[in-house]
């Protein structure tokens, strides 16, 4: 993997898919730094998401991911960096054609599931006929055809989920924004909103999700990104990601000594480089995630950085 001058790095197997890659981004997010009061959200990242996929935005909670997702949404403000769309600069009228899930559910609790979604539908542009066609077919899709006029308090968690999953596709937006998508539904409707989110993909929709569930970027993503304490730390297609760590063996930067774990991994070496700077050799144990391993070792620990012994990872600060 090379960096190129704007910081991004890319696979060294061709610059030209890099340049490509970025020329096919629905979505480009550009140095994009977020503080409040004496907090550090996020710090200089930036990502590429591109047309047609499905993008994961990985880390544990309180990393940084719905304050992105946030700003991406013109919810919140930025105080350095842009965002693009099409390669122009967001609008308020391009945040009106994105369907954006939020991890907190916002349902009428007083309406009927038909009277909430012909609501938001209208918000997004749509006629009284369109919003009842669309919703009408994404009943189908949800297996929830008699639910037009249930009542919303009456309603269960998982299928408070369904409806707002609607409310969120439900003017047929291009880009698709879901933060903590899976929460509340039990496996069999997971599966069923997983299924409908490749369907969309297909149809050549693009997806960002939000989550700390692992799994789910290993079923859907095309692409992962990691956030973690602020920093983008990982960043890269999640197939070239998964082949590269069959290395099993990193190299870290990192703020606080490490500990081996006796389930996930153990410290073959480690130096103090300066003060707050330690660097050290892990070896990740056989049939391990080195994702769980990350995960584990963020709990308490800052990491700067990361590489395998035999090849830098595809970020701009690794973990």
């Amino acid at each position: 993997f090379f960096q190129a001058e704007d910081g991004i790095r890319y696979s060294s197997t061709s610059r030209g898919l890099g340049d490509v890659y970025k020329r096919q981004a629905l979505l480009s997010v550009r140095n994009i730094s977020k503080s409040y009061v004496d907090h550090k959200a996020l710090d200089n990242v930036s990502l590429d998401i591109r047309k047609g996929s499905i993008f994961g935005l990985l880390g544990p909670n309180g990393a940084g991911k719905t304050s992105m997702i946030r700003i991406i949404n013109q919810i919140i403000n930025q105080d350095d960096g842009e965002i693009f769309i099409d390669e122009k600069k967001i609008t308020y009228d391009d945040v009106r054609k994105i369907g954006y899930m939020p991890e907190e559910r916002g349902l009428y609790k007083k309406m009927r599931v038909g009277d909430f979604l012909l609501f938001m539908g209208k918000l997004k542009g749509l006629s009284r006929d369109k919003c009842i066609d669309s919703a009408a077919d994404w009943f189908d899709n949800l297996e929830v055809s008699n639910w037009w006029k249930k009542n919303i308090e009456d309603l269960s968690k998982g299928m408070s989920q369904k409806v707002q999953f609607i409310s969120t596709v439900i003017h047929n937006p291009d880009l698709i924004i879901l933060d903590e998508p899976f929460s509340g539904f039990d496996p069999v409707n997971a599966n069923l909103v997983k299924k409908n989110l490749l369907r969309l993909k297909e149809e050549g929709k693009t997806i960002i999700f939000s989550t700390h569930r692992l799994e789910s970027v290993d079923e859907l993503c095309d692409h992962l990104a990691m956030i973690n304490n602020s920093k983008k730390i990982l960043d890269g297609n999640t197939d070239e990601i998964k082949m590269n760590a069959k290395s099993d063996t990193y190299i870290l930067k990192h703020d606080k000594k490490i500990e081996s774990n006796d389930q996930l991994f153990d410290v073959i070496s480690q130096n103090k480089l300066s003060r707050n700077v330690y660097e050290s050799e892990l070896s990740l144990k056989k049939g391990k995630s080195y994702r769980n391993m990350f995960s584990e070792i963020s709990k308490d620990i800052e990491i700067i950085s990361v590489s395998y012994t035999h090849l830098t990872l595809p970020t701009s600060d690794l973990v």
